[in-house]
Formats: structure tokens, C-alpha cells, sequence
């Protein structure tokens, strides 16, 4: 199970508790339909929202619990501890900050309190069929006509593509200006004329997280959809992702618990050569190796978190803790799976599922290399 943290109070226990009961009674019962269906129902974007799973540190004067930054750490570890990957992250811990901190009175007053609820599902449109991790190749225009934006161009890799009612897209109001500079983040509502879903995107893993592809026709917005200052966007980006990649980093560690746990118990009762697999040296030290790999993963983003709850996260610290844990999180899946054996491999085993979840943890939020590159630049 999850270790106790002396990070988490006992606020954030009792809510633990809480997320642990409403996640054991509304997702897993269905965690293999929604994979098949490859999303999850709005109806449970609603029972979230209800449940107060969904924007946690959302103050209460805008329609949320009030929480702090533990609380979307606690929803992020039980959710990946839980064994499905679905877009509540993005919603929450990515989406909901733009708004509050960059948003006017007027967009706050109409969206927060919807994201919250579940009433409205997010997504940010950043990744482009040039340019993933970077975002420099940022081709999306805004083209300004009078008090309206025309926003054309395409997206693609967008998680809660295909439920999204309100997408964040990143474009480029300033053509002329190089690389990132020139970029504006404006809010686009999914009924607007000009704007379409494309397919739903066939993926390896994470099969319950609908992930698409996004059109941009001249698609008519009013400056006032505008986040914060014009060819502001790319100074925000920077300033909102070391929050997005040390959430990926507490999913990785609880993934990776939640993985090593399961092999510890099958290795326990499967049997070769007419004794426990757990009784021979090369499983013992194998798991030895990846208890200390978690223990000093936990460590890690547990200082991570703290740090960014002082507001001493920067960019390389972020950039540390998704590289270090998401990197990690390979190792120890790839290890568990094959003390599974052949069964390891199957569809039906989860071990299975971790192990292609896992995957894209080294490259969405920015690749391991792009993260590397990020931390050269601080030494």
C-alpha cells in the first residue's frame, strides 16, 4: 500500500480515506469498460466534482473545497495507485491553475466554479503534429479581427480531447516573433463554430484517458477568452511546469508502488520448481532493489512537494523530479512484469496494464532528453 508520509496531516488522511472509498466504489468496478470504451462517462466527472476530488485547492470563493497542493497530490497518488489512467490531472492540476491565476474576474466567476463540479471538463491544447516537447514549433495562429481572435491551426496528443468542453489553446498572436515568443494561451469553447474534434487516438496504454486530435477553421473568439496579456503564453507555460511535471512525478512513484506491490504478493504464492518464486535469491534481491528505488523515490518527491507548496520549485526542480521518478517508474514496472513471467504479458493481469501505462510517463509533460536538457542549462 501507499507508505505513510509525515508531509500529509490528518486533514489529509481523513481525505485519503475519503478519495480511497469513492475511488473503490465508482472506479474500479469499471476500470475494464472504460478502458474498452477509452474514456470515462460524464457521469463520473460528476460524482468526482460532488465528491470534491476535482480542483482540491480551488478556494472557496470560487466555488472549490479550499485544500492545498497535498490535497491534488492525494487524489494523483490514489488514482495512479488504483490502476487507471484517466484526465482528472490535466483538469485539475494543470488546467484549473491558468485559470485562477491568469484568468480575469469575469473568466473566473464563470469557470471555476463548473470545473470543480464537473459541470465543464478541461484540456490544454499545446502539443502540434510539429512540435511536442518543443514548443517553440508552435504554428496556431490568433489572428486578431477587431475585438475577436481567429484561431487556426491543429493539435494533436491533447488529453480530454474528446470530452473537453473548454480547451486552453496555445497559439501564436505575434507571427513574427521568434521561436516561443508571440504566444497567447486563450480559452475555446467546444461549441464554437470553426472548431472540431478529430478521431479518437488509438494509444498503447492509459486506454481509459480519451486522448485526440483537435481542428482549428478560423475559429471566432472574443479577446476577452484571452489568459492574461497577450504574447504573455509561453512565460506562463514555464511558470505552470514544474506544478504539471511534479504531478507526474508523485503518479509515477505511486504507479510504481502499486506495481511492486502486486508482484511482491503473486511471487509470494507462485510457484517453480516446487517452491515459492519469492524463495530464490534473484527474486529476493530484485525486490530488494526496488524497495530502496521507491523509498528513495518518495523521499525525492516528497521533498519536491514541500518545496513547491514554498513556492521553491523551479524549473530544474521540476524537470528533476519527472525525469528521476518517471524513469524509475520504467525500471520497477519492467521488473515486476517479468517476475510475473508469461503472465505478466497478458491483457488480463495488471501488471500488464502498468507496464504500457507506464511508458509515456518519460515523454508527455516533456521527454526525459528535454528534461535533461533543461537541467544542463541550471549547472
Amino acid at each position: 500500500m501507499l507508505p505513510a508520509r509525515p508531509i500529509y496531516d490528518e486533514e489529509h488522511r481523513l481525505f485519503r480515506d475519503s478519495v480511497r472509498e469513492f475511488l473503490a466504489r465508482e472506479l474500479q468496478p469499471h476500470k475494464a469498460a472504460w478502458r474498452e470504451a477509452g474514456m470515462v462517462p460524464r457521469e463520473f466527472w460528476l460524482k468526482a466534482g460532488a465528491a470534491g476530488l476535482l480542483c482540491p485547492s480551488l478556494p472557496e470563493e470560487h466555488g472549490g473545497p479550499g485544500g492545498d497542493f497535498r490535497h491534488h497530490c492525494v487524489v494523483d497518488e490514489e488514482l495512479a495507485y488504483g490502476g487507471l489512467a484517466i484526465g482528472l490531472s490535466v483538469h485539475s492540476d494543470i488546467c484549473m491553475p491558468y485559470i485562477l491565476k491568469y484568468g480575469s474576474a469575469a473568466q473566473k466567476r464563470r469557470w471555476l466554479p463548473r470545473l470543480a463540479t464537473g459541470e465543464t471538463v478541461t484540456a490544454i491544447a499545446m502539443s502540434e503534429p510539429a512540435a511536442g516537447s518543443d514548443l517553440q514549433g508552435i504554428r496556431t495562429t490568433a489572428r486578431r479581427d477587431g475585438e475577436d481572435y481567429l484561431i487556426s491551426g491543429s493539435k494533436t496528443f491533447i488529453t480530454n480531447g474528446i470530452a473537453a468542453d473548454l480547451i486552453i489553446v496555445v497559439a501564436k498572436t505575434d507571427p513574427e516573433a521568434e521561436g516561443a515568443k508571440g504566444t497567447s494561451l486563450i480559452l475555446v469553447e467546444a461549441d464554437r463554430p470553426g472548431f472540431r474534434r478529430g478521431r479518437a487516438l488509438k494509444k498503447i496504454g492509459q486506454k481509459a484517458s480519451d486522448t485526440a486530435e483537435l481542428f482549428f477553421d478560423d475559429v471566432r473568439v472574443p479577446v476577452d477568452n484571452r489568459l492574461g496579456e497577450e504574447n504573455a503564453g509561453f512565460v506562463y507555460l514555464m511558470q505552470e511546469l514544474p506544478q504539471e511535471r511534479l504531478v507526474i512525478a508523485v503518479a509515477a512513484a505511486a504507479a510504481a508502488q502499486h506495481a511492486f506491490d502486486i508482484t511482491r504478493d503473486y511471487v509470494r504464492e507462485r510457484r517453480a520448481f516446487g517452491r515459492p518464486v519469492a524463495a530464490f535469491q534473484n527474486t529476493r534481491f530484485t525486490l530488494a532493489e526496488m524497495a530502496t528505488e521507491l523509498a528513495v523515490g518518495w523521499a525525492f518527491v516528497d521533498q519536491c512537494i514541500m518545496r513547491h507548496l514554498a513556492g521553491g520549485l523551479d524549473a530544474a526542480g521540476g524537470a528533476m523530479a519527472k525525469l528521476w521518478l518517471s524513469e524509475m517508474q520504467g525500471r520497477v514496472v519492467d521488473r515486476c512484469l517479468q517476475l510475473f513471467g508469461g503472465y505478466g504479458y497478458m491483457d488480463e493481469y495488471e501488471i500488464a496494464h502498468h507496464f504500457v501505462d507506464a511508458r509515456v510517463q518519460r515523454i508527455y509533460g516533456g521527454t526525459s532528453e528535454i528534461m535533461k536538457e533543461l537541467i544542463a542549462r541550471f549547472l
